[in-house]
């Protein structure tokens, strides 16, 4: 058989574990790196036709023109967001660039709303209490989300799911989104509306948009100081919405609430990997973590069983697709 060599970059345990148990790839010859693709690392592409990729590694210009020397044909992105690679350079190029848009929403919209509520109920500070033998009740004080009115930022697959889950709860719900479907919006009872009244209204703010020129710092300075006093804000699609610098200008003012966060703006380097035998550099980071009122994971809200295996699914068909001659599964092109 003839076998199809492809990069494997960023690779962790859980990514081996779904991708060995996929369908298709006895025709795939892996090469598995545990470190990301970049201009200090492409050595490890080593005649692959294909590099699979991740959030953090970088698909610049020079390294898409350095892959497309090499041999190269298809870059496949494992994930939904592809700010990372100059899709312009790839097309001039002749690369073939693929990502997953749609895993498994429902994971990172229940996880949302996980943080949301450790943080709102103090889960993570009581477990710690309960480990100690301390079982006080002081300081643990939440509130109910019935009644309380949530803004969802992008309205998407996964900002729908997420807007479904508090109807549940019995919330309020606001939306904003670029291209708003008022017949969704009518039909589960969401009213949408611009995003400075979404931000003075709503008694949590939780964003679900992609990362473009426009979304860039979408919660800055100045649209920060627009959220209703002592609102929760949760951020679960990309750290880069937000301005760190003033979102923690309104944390030490006090006027937020509670932050939960599972991206953060300089994430890469830091996210995935295990730092705790070393000094964090980041001083902003640091900041963060040392405030009460804010809970962070480091963008593991895909991390589940149905996400990983949809995402091997998708990339390996499109990897077999694609060393084929075949156009790439709908929707998966970029």
């Amino acid at each position: 058989m003839l076998m199809h060599p492809v990069a494997f970059f960023d690779t962790k345990p859980y990514d081996r574990q779904s991708f060995a148990q996929a369908a298709g790839t006895d025709g795939i010859a892996w090469s598995f790196h545990e470190f990301r693709l970049g201009a200090g690392t492409l050595a490890g592409v080593d005649g692959a036709r294909a590099v699979c990729v991740f959030v953090n590694d970088k698909l610049d210009r020079a390294v898409l023109a350095a892959l497309a020397a090499t041999g190269v044909k298809h870059v496949a992105l494992r994930c939904a967001g592809f700010n990372n690679v100059n899709l312009d350079a790839a097309r001039e190029l002749g690369l073939v660039v693929t990502r997953v848009p749609a895993y498994s929403p429902h994971a990172v919209a229940e996880h949302t709303v996980a943080l949301l509520q450790t943080l709102n109920r103090k889960i993570h500070r009581a477990y710690n209490r309960v480990r100690e033998q301390n079982f006080s009740l002081k300081g643990l004080v939440g509130f109910d989300l019935y009644g309380k009115t949530v803004g969802i930022s992008g309205t998407g697959k996964i900002g729908r799911l997420v807007a479904k889950i508090f109807l549940g709860y019995g919330c309020k719900l606001i939306a904003y989104d670029p291209f708003p479907d008022a017949t969704w919006a009518a039909a589960n009872e969401v009213e949408y509306v611009p995003f400075p009244d979404l931000l003075a209204r709503s008694d949590v703010v939780t964003l679900h948009l992609p990362l473009t020129p426009e979304s860039h710092h979408l919660l800055n300075a100045e649209t920060l100081a627009m959220m209703k006093p002592g609102a929760y804000l949760v951020n679960t699609s990309r750290g880069k919405l937000i301005d760190t610098t003033a979102l923690l200008q309104h944390l030490k003012s006090g006027h937020l609430g509670g932050v939960a966060l599972d991206v953060y703006e300089e994430e890469e380097g830091l996210f995935f990997e295990d730092h705790s035998g070393e000094i964090l550099q980041d001083d902003e980071l640091n900041l963060l973590l040392s405030f009460a009122n804010v809970i962070i994971t480091s963008h593991q809200a895909f991390l589940t069983h149905e996400a990983l295996s949809a995402i091997a699914s998708v990339t390996v068909e499109n990897l077999v697709r694609v060393a084929a001659g075949q156009p790439p599964l709908a929707g998966t092109a970029l």
